[in-house]
């Protein structure tokens, strides 16, 4: 994948710090899905953790980058949603792994340097884990990192946020994004571009997926629905059928073009009944719905109470 740009500063001033022995023992990277926080995780653990790094960036051929390669590097340790016992993955990030992850980092390192942890998301922690994690930070081990992937931070405790040095990843300019996408060979990349509000990652993303139809797909329906042509119970089908939680992103950002472009015309494109105040009160609840789709919630339910909202 063709370098990220917008990456350069952060990776300048982190390496910075480490080459004056000035690390902290947490970070926080954050900032909207799609701008390449995983893949800045990924190439600094792989400098760090590696025996013969060159300008912070890993050889790829000593033992260490080897392991790492495998998924069996013994001072690298990731944490995401776990299983219950039934085996169903979980919607969030629980104590008991907390825990087990502190009772592992007691542990002196294997290769007698850093022991690295990423936690992704680090947001999807509930209260529980977070306060376990809040231990672990305020009396850290020496040579101990761990790194906190975080889409939306906010969702952290102002406790744990405090106690981490934020990485915040933001949109880069609009020309240095479309040079991006096509240097990757992207084609109609300015108009994925648009779509998603200035994110290249995202564009890139829904280019490659081909989720830009999904997208209009998501505003013919509610096009139809305000004109009362379309069965809601129809257009809920088909939403839960195909990325459900991608249809409610693209639905959410209908509703604020529809009330932008009221605000300039007599009505939007949608030809919504609703007025600025109500497109964005249905914004938030878009925006809430997907969220609760994580959740123990019907789906359907979700949905079918949201479309009836739409006019």
């Amino acid at each position: 994948m063709n370098a990220r740009p917008w990456h350069a500063e952060h990776w300048r001033r982190l390496q910075a710090r480490r080459t004056r022995d000035a690390m902290p023992h947490a970070l926080l990277l954050c900032g909207p899905a799609g701008l390449g926080k995983r893949d800045f995780m990924r190439r600094f653990v792989r400098g760090l953790l590696c025996m013969q790094p060159r300008d912070g960036d890993a050889c790829g051929t000593c033992r260490s980058c080897l392991l790492l390669d495998a998924g069996t590097h013994p001072d690298f340790v990731g944490m995401s949603y776990g299983l219950r016992k039934d085996g169903v993955q979980r919607s969030e990030i629980v104590v008991d792994q907390v825990r087990e992850l502190s009772a592992r980092l007691a542990m002196a390192s294997q290769f007698g340097g850093w022991q690295v942890v990423a936690i992704d998301p680090a947001d999807a922690m509930n209260a529980a884990a977070a306060n376990a994690l809040l231990k672990t930070l305020e009396e850290p081990a020496p040579q101990t990192l761990l790194i906190l992937l975080a889409d939306a931070p906010w969702r952290l405790p102002q406790t744990i946020r405090s106690r981490c040095q934020r990485i915040e990843f933001q949109l880069p300019a609009r020309d240095e994004a479309l040079a991006w996408l096509e240097s990757a060979g992207m084609e109609g990349a300015a108009a994925a571009l648009d779509a998603a509000s200035g994110n290249p990652g995202l564009a890139r993303a829904w280019l490659e997926e081909g989720a830009l139809a999904r997208r209009q797909e998501v505003r013919k329906d509610l096009a139809a629905l305000a004109a009362g042509r379309g069965e809601t119970m129809e257009v809920v089908k088909r939403w839960l059928d195909s990325q459900p939680e991608q249809r409610l992103w693209f639905a959410a950002q209908a509703a604020s073009d529809e009330a932008r472009a009221q605000a300039v015309a007599a009505s939007g494109p949608l030809a919504s009944a609703l007025d600025a105040e109500a497109l964005g009160d249905w914004y938030v609840a878009a925006n809430r719905a997907r969220d609760a789709l994580r959740g123990p919630l019907r789906g359907d339910l979700l949905l079918l109470e949201l479309l009836a909202r739409w006019r």
